[in-house]
C-alpha cells in the first residue's frame, strides 16, 4: 500500500523494523514509489529502485517539474537537474544543466558508476549522456512551450515548483536517494539549485537512512537540509525531529523563507519516516512491503514536533 501524507506541518510515519521501504516527494511520488517497488520485488537495489521512482517521473508528462514535460527556463530551452547517492559506499553522481535527454538520473548514476567525478555539467554532461547511449529527445512538450510563451508575453507568472526526491532501503539494510528537477520554472540559463547538489537535495548513509528536499533551492542550500537530516538522525533524533531541526535553521535566519516553499522527507534505517514544510500543501507518500495494491491513503496530521518549525 502506498500512502499519502499531506503535511500542513509536519508527519511522520512509524518505523517497520526490516522491512523494504520507500518515500518520495508530491502527489506524483506514488508514481515514484511503484516503480520503485517493482524494482525491489525483481531482486534490484535501493540504487536501483531510487532511479528508477525518479526516473519513471521524469517520462511521465503530466510533472510539469521534472524530466520531460518539465518547463523550460526563460529562453524556452529545458535544462535538467539530477543527482543520487550510494548509501553504502557514499559514492555519488550528478548532472546538471542537461539538455535533451529525458532521464538525467540514469545518466547521473552513470557519471557516479563510469566516471571518477561526481558532477558533469551541461555539454559535458550532454556529451557523455551520449557516449553512455543515451538518445537525444526533445524534453519541451507543447504544453510546456504553450506556457513558456504565454510567460514571455506577461500573459502568466506559474508559481511554484515540486521535485520529486525518492529514498529507497533494500532488505539488505542498503539506503540510497536521488533527486531530480527540471529546475524553477523561467529560470535564467544554468541556474542551478538543490536538486543535484549533494547535502542540500539529497544525502544516503546505510548506518543511518536518507533524506531528499524539495522546493525553493536557493533557501534550501543555505542549511544543507539534507545532510542535516542525516546528522541529525546519526545523533539520535527521530525522523521528524531532524526534519524540523532543518525547518528551524532556516527559518530562524530568514523568516521570508515562510512565504516559499522548502520541504524535506527523511527516512530512517529502519524504515520510520517524516516529512515536513515551511508551508502548508505538502505532501509524499510512503511504500511498506508489508502492504498489497498501491492505494492512497491520507495520514491525519498529528500535532507538530515544534510548533515554531511550522508555517
Amino acid at each position: 500500500m502506498t500512502v499519502s501524507v499531506n503535511s500542513g506541518s509536519l508527519v511522520s510515519v512509524p518505523s517497520r523494523a526490516g522491512r523494504v521501504a520507500i518515500a518520495s516527494t508530491w502527489w506524483f511520488g506514488a508514481i515514484a514509489n511503484r516503480a520503485a517497488r517493482e524494482t525491489l520485488a525483481r531482486g534490484g537495489s535501493a540504487l536501483d529502485a531510487a532511479v528508477a521512482g525518479a526516473q519513471a517521473v521524469e517520462l511521465d508528462t503530466r510533472v510539469d517539474s521534472v524530466g520531460w514535460g518539465g518547463l523550460p527556463n526563460a529562453e524556452g530551452f529545458v535544462e535538467l537537474d539530477a543527482g543520487v547517492m550510494d548509501g553504502s559506499t557514499l559514492r555519488i553522481g550528478a548532472v546538471v544543466a542537461l539538455r535533451d535527454i529525458r532521464t538525467p538520473a540514469a545518466v547521473a548514476r552513470r557519471v557516479m558508476e563510469r566516471t571518477r567525478h561526481a558532477m558533469l555539467a551541461g555539454d559535458g554532461a550532454l556529451r557523455f549522456a551520449r557516449e553512455q547511449g543515451f538518445h537525444t529527445e526533445e524534453t519541451l512538450t507543447l504544453d510546456a512551450r504553450d506556457r513558456w510563451r504565454e510567460w514571455a508575453l506577461g500573459e502568466r507568472t506559474d508559481p511554484g515548483h515540486d521535485t520529486v526526491g525518492v529514498v529507497a532501503i533494500d532488505r539488505s539494510g542498503r539506503v540510497a536517494a536521488a533527486c531530480t528537477t527540471s529546475g524553477l520554472r523561467w529560470k535564467l540559463p544554468g541556474r542551478v539549485g538543490d536538486s543535484p547538489l549533494v547535502g542540500s537535495g539529497f544525502y544516503a548513509d546505510d548506518a543511518v537512512g536518507a533524506a531528499v528536499a524539495t522546493g525553493v533551492g536557493e533557501d534550501i542550500v543555505r542549511v544543507c537540509g539534507s545532510f542535516l537530516i542525516v546528522e541529525g538522525m546519526r545523533r539520535g533524533l527521530e525522523p521528524a525531529e531532524a526534519v524540523c531541526e532543518a525547518l528551524d535553521r532556516l527559518l530562524a535566519r530568514d523568516s521570508t523563507a515562510r512565504e516559499r516553499r522548502s520541504a524535506f522527507i527523511a527516512l530512517r534505517r529502519d524504515g520510520a519516516c517524516a516529512g515536513g514544510s515551511t508551508r502548508e500543501g505538502f505532501s509524499y507518500a510512503v511504500t511498506f512491503d508489508d502492504y498489497a495494491g498501491e492505494d492512497l491513503i491520507d495520514v491525519a496530521l498529528p500535532e507538530a514536533v515544534r510548533g515554531d518549525a511550522v508555517g
